[in-house]
Formats: structure tokens, C-alpha cells, sequence
């Protein structure tokens, strides 16, 4: 695709489409786009020969890019592309539909024995059931300890009575996806599974409430920080204030990414940084993917989780750090627990927060 601005806003646009081969038509049915030939883009080049070119995909043989221009016109295309129209939201309606309808079908199959490959399975297929493209990224089904690798590939583990079983998954439909997570018990929760999953449900909550035009994203991240952390110093997991603990960055110990990002048109869409800022060097906000105002139309997900995370908490050099801000017996009891994650689509807009996800549960 080529814009050159001289020509118009309308006109400037040209769609550059390849040949159709007899192979391509025997082996693969396809059909011939609607565009302009190819063999038309190198004579469109010529003609415009030493004007400067900002590229911004990938690189194309003969174009030579003028980086800075290819910077600033990045940055702008993403900035432009956040908010969401009318045609989008309606996709990702339809993408959400889908992907409650797979946890719908996969709620019936929890029960001790059943392996992540088999949820995986019964989730998917659901989706297509549902109207689904397909699944729009890399299923994660943990169970277990498996629920603290923060993106578990499905394994043939089978899930065993009492453990938490962490699903994140969803449906795409016409390149739109949603992104969702929830977080399962097999069979009946211990009364520490339970204050932990409700710590995590009322940090989600909270923070969701906060999605309203204006508020900065990194505020609403670390808000929910202190949130998460404050409920672990009532499970007596950590020790300290809250605030306190999340200025020393002890959260990142059981809360070790971000709050979340956009999701649309790809899972990670439109991400990113604010134009004109730059990245937070905080360590614990390396991971946070997002540092901008929100505004109506935008859709991100709000993923707080708490993790026990054997290669964080054991590794000697945060134990010293943070020695004081732990009850180490107490989360070293823990380390086979696994995590919870609870992750929601939400459309920022004028008024209220629009929860895209609201039908697919989060009970445990």
C-alpha cells in the first residue's frame, strides 16, 4: 500500500496486488484482489524519484526510508489507530461472543484428570462452533504449578483435585480478538485459594471502574499494585504498607507484569507509549506496556494476577532485597500453588467502562 499526500487524501491511496498464478489458483483457489497490478509499483516509485519515503512495513527492495520521517509517521499511524469505530467494536462483540462460548464449554470439562491439552481442545473447537476465525494467539492452559509460567504452552499434565487451573484465550474473528483470562479451581477451593483469587478478583474490579477518559494508565497499573499488595499483607503473604512496598517494587515479586494493554485489530494493538513520551527506566514498569491517557473508544484489557513464582522467590539476590517485606515460611509454602490471573476486555467511553467480557464468569 503507497499514499503519496500530493495527490489527495482520496486519491493518494494505491493498493499494490500480485499476480495470481495458475499455481496459486489450482493449489490454493485464490482469486484475484482488488488493487492495481504490482508490476505497476516500481514505475509509481520512479515517478517520485528524490522525494523523501517514510516505510512502514516491512522493508521493500528499491525503497530507501528516511528513518526519522518512518519514526514520526509510525508513531502517528499507531497514536490514530487507538480508538476503535463503530465497525471494529461491532468485530469485537462478535469476537468476545465466541470466546465466552469456548469458557462456557470448557467450565464442563474441569475435573480432576482432565489434561491442559484436552481444555485447550474443548475451548478452541468452541470457538469455531461460535463464529470464530480462530484462536487469535497462543492458547495458555496452566495447571497447577503450571499457572505461574505467566504464558504455559498446554502440556499433557492432568489437572489434579484442589489445584488452580489458569486459561487465557481468544477468539478472532475477521482479524478482531478478544483476550481473555480466567482462573479455574478443580473441585473445592482451599481458604487461601479462595482470599487469593478475591484479593486478584477486587484489584481487577477496582481497576476496571478506573478506565474512564483521561486517567493515565500507568496510574491505574500501579493503583492496582498497591490494591494487590495490600491484600497480601491481609493474607499475611507480605509485610509493610502497601504504598511502601510498591515504591520499593516488592510487588514485582508476586505481580511481575503489567496491568495490561489494548487489544483489537491483533492482540497487542496499538500499544505503547503517549507521542512525545518516553519509556519509564522504573524497573518495575519495564514490563508495562502502555503510558498514555485513555480515551473513548480505546479497548485494553485489565489482567492484575498474583503469581508464586519459584525463580523469583527463590533467586538469593531478591531475598536479600526484599528480606523484610516477605513472610518467606509462608510463601515458600506456596510455591506449588501456581497464580491467579483475571483478565477482562474494556471499552473506554464517555461515560461508564463497557465490560466487552461481562458474560464470561469469574467465580470460582
Amino acid at each position: 500500500v503507497a499514499f503519496d499526500p500530493r495527490d489527495g487524501a482520496e486519491r493518494g491511496w494505491v493498493s499494490f496486488v500480485p499476480e495470481v498464478t495458475e499455481a496459486a489458483r489450482i493449489w490454493e483457489g485464490r482469486t484475484p484482489l482488488p488493487g492495481t497490478p504490482l508490476t505497476g509499483f516500481a514505475p509509481w516509485l520512479a515517478a517520485r524519484e528524490g522525494r523523501p519515503i517514510a516505510a512502514l512495513g516491512a522493508p521493500v527492495q528499491g525503497v530507501a526510508a528516511d528513518a526519522s520521517r518512518t519514526q514520526s509517521a509510525r508513531e502517528a499511524l499507531t497514536h490514530a489507530r487507538r480508538p476503535k469505530d463503530a465497525h471494529e467494536v461491532a468485530l469485537l462483540r462478535r469476537a468476545t461472543a465466541a470466546t465466552a462460548a469456548g469458557y462456557a464449554r470448557l467450565r464442563e470439562h474441569l475435573r480432576p484428570g482432565v489434561t491442559e491439552r484436552a481444555l485447550q481442545i474443548e475451548l478452541e473447537a468452541e470457538f469455531f462452533r461460535a463464529g470464530g476465525t480462530r484462536p487469535g494467539y497462543g492458547t495458555i492452559v496452566g495447571s497447577g504449578p503450571n499457572a505461574a509460567v505467566l504464558h504455559f504452552e498446554p502440556s499433557t499434565r492432568a489437572a489434579r483435585a484442589g489445584e488452580f487451573v489458569l486459561v487465557d484465550a481468544g477468539a478472532e474473528i475477521d482479524r478482531y480478538l478478544a483476550d481473555v483470562t480466567r482462573t479455574y479451581v478443580i473441585g473445592e477451593p482451599s481458604p487461601f485459594q479462595r482470599d487469593l483469587y478475591q484479593v486478584v478478583l477486587a484489584a481487577e474490579e477496582r481497576a476496571i471502574a478506573k478506565c474512564v477518559p483521561g486517567a493515565e494508565w500507568k496510574a491505574v497499573h500501579l493503583a492496582c499494585a498497591v490494591d494487590l499488595v495490600a491484600g497480601l499483607v491481609a493474607l499475611g503473604v507480605m509485610r509493610g504498607r502497601a504504598e511502601s512496598l510498591v515504591e520499593q517494587e516488592a510487588h514485582t515479586l508476586f505481580f511481575p507484569h503489567g496491568l495490561g494493554h489494548m487489544v483489537g485489530l491483533g492482540v497487542r494493538d496499538g500499544s505503547g507509549l503517549q507521542p512525545g513520551r518516553v519509556k519509564d527506566s522504573r524497573p518495575s514498569l519495564r514490563s508495562l506496556r502502555m503510558d498514555l491517557p485513555l480515551a473513548p473508544g480505546y479497548v485494553v484489557t485489565v489482567e492484575p494476577g498474583l503469581y508464586f513464582i519459584p525463580a523469583l522467590l527463590n533467586d538469593p539476590a531478591r531475598r536479600a532485597r526484599f528480606h523484610d517485606c516477605v513472610n518467606w515460611p509462608l510463601a515458600e509454602q506456596q510455591l506449588a500453588l501456581g497464580g491467579v490471573r483475571i483478565e477482562d476486555n474494556v471499552l473506554v467511553t464517555s461515560g461508564a467502562p463497557d465490560v466487552l467480557t461481562v458474560a464470561i464468569p469469574k467465580s470460582l
